[in-house]
């Protein structure tokens, strides 16, 4: 900024001369930043529209799947079995006896000071052996070495009292299967050590329809039995002589909250549009404007919202969508009446998800049609609003320029007329000095 020459010789104030004229000139540019900060409201806005209608979008398309409401739940009549129904599973009913679980082969040595050798033989119910040499005959390397193998069976070295004798420590060590079930028994050989069997390698038995002449007996490595009904898993904590009842039956509460999430993301969506283009009145001096919200008047908004609303209530191959419990009201919105839905699901399972798969599959294309991150009409009107933001930011930097350099040509011009008549009055000081000592000098 150049030297302030305020009122020097005019006793005008210059710089705040200069500043009211570069308001009055900036009024151009103001017009522009207030275009661009409403802009910028507009493209919030509409992001926030479109993450949400592309979240109903992911909703809709997972509730649009075959499957989505065959969801199942299982229960069993005993706290010693446990049972979880899986996607695939069936409503079913049945009764099992688990007269064993499974259990881990488990092998301990008798008490030693050390090892005997230095080596010892692992044999599978393959027959597959696994020779073990240890880096010496004390405990510890026996342990490691069989740990090291990866034979299938871990080894624990267990305190086992004092060699009355001499008055050495004595060590049993404790072989077990890594995994439960009849295939993973194993023999220990090739060691002058005495080896007891502590727990032999078994599966676990269930046996359906016990006492009948259909009785038949299953087994599994694991406490598990998979798809003794179809995706049920069955998982036994202890064995038992009575029936067990499982039962699988349709999960009503599941498959309604996926129609009642579907319908809460869509008013979700709804009262966005809704609060965005409420339109207000206000009063200043007894002028009455009316302004509208950032969404007042948008085709795109509007178009979303007719396009997901319609979605969601025509009808499906004749039935209406109030007659599984969604329904529109008189002010656009949509409710969800789980009762009537259930009552629908319970009834008939089949049309109720047939009906819901189409109008997830509708709202799902509405959606995407208006969110997808590539054509979607929102993210084009996004975009749009991004390139005018963009140019009316140009035009305001062009504005800094051109206000600077007027700014500039103003303080050259008042600080030039001050010179000139700082100019002016000394010579009019002069001159009246001059004028001064004539009319006072000597008479004739």
């Amino acid at each position: 900024m150049g030297l302030a020459l305020d009122g020097l010789s005019s006793g005008l104030g210059t710089t705040a001369l200069i500043n009211s004229i570069m308001q009055i000139e900036a009024i151009p540019q103001s017009l522009l930043k207030s275009k661009v900060s409403g802009t910028q409201s507009i493209i919030t806005a509409l992001q926030s529209l479109n993450t949400k209608i592309a979240g109903l979008a992911g909703l809709a398309t997972a509730a649009s799947k075959p499957d989505a409401l065959t969801a199942y739940t299982a229960t069993s009549s005993s706290d010693t079995i446990s049972v979880v129904a899986a996607k695939g599973a069936t409503a079913g009913q049945l009764d099992i006896v688990v007269g064993k679980l499974a259990q881990a082969h488990t092998t301990v040595s008798d008490a030693v000071t050390a090892w005997p050798e230095t080596t010892l033989t692992i044999t599978g119910t393959d027959g597959g052996a696994v020779s073990i040499a240890a880096a010496s005959t004390s405990i510890d390397d026996i342990v490691s070495a069989v740990n090291a193998a990866k034979a299938g069976v871990s080894a624990t070295k267990v305190a086992a009292g004092t060699d009355v004798a001499t008055g050495e420590t004595l060590y049993r060590v404790q072989f077990s299967a890594s995994e439960t079930g009849a295939a993973g028994a194993f023999t220990i050989s090739d060691t002058s050590v005495p080896m007891t069997t502590i727990k032999a390698a078994q599966d676990a038995e269930a046996t359906l329809w016990q006492g009948t002449a259909a009785e038949q007996i299953l087994t599994s490595s694991t406490n598990t039995f998979e798809n003794i009904l179809s995706g049920v898993s069955i998982t036994a904590t202890a064995a038992s002589t009575n029936p067990v009842s499982i039962t699988v039956a349709r999960d009503a509460n599941a498959a309604t909250k996926v129609a009642r999430d579907l319908v809460g993301s869509l008013n979700e969506v709804f009262a966005l549009i809704s609060t965005k283009s409420v339109v207000t009145t206000s009063t200043t001096n007894g002028v009455t404007s009316v302004n509208g919200g950032v969404f007042t008047g948008d085709s795109s908004v509007r178009s979303a919202k007719g396009s997901l609303l319609t979605a969601a209530s025509m009808p499906v191959d004749g039935f209406s969508p109030s007659e599984i419990g969604i329904s529109i009201t008189k002010h656009g919105v949509l409710e969800f009446d789980a009762t009537v839905f259930g009552a629908a699901l319970a009834d008939d399972p089949a049309k109720v998800e047939s009906m819901m798969q189409q109008i997830a599959s509708r709202v799902a294309g509405s959606a995407t049609q208006a969110s997808d991150k590539y054509d979607g009409t929102l993210t084009a009107k996004i975009t749009g609003q991004e390139s005018l933001a963009k140019n009316l930011n140009g035009r305001i930097e062009e504005w800094d320029a051109r206000l600077e350099n007027r700014r500039a040509t103003l303080t050259r011009m008042y600080s030039g007329m001050e010179v000139r008549l700082s100019a002016l009055n000394a010579q009019s000081a002069y001159l009246t000095s001059q004028l001064a000592s004539l009319s006072t000098g000597p008479s004739k």
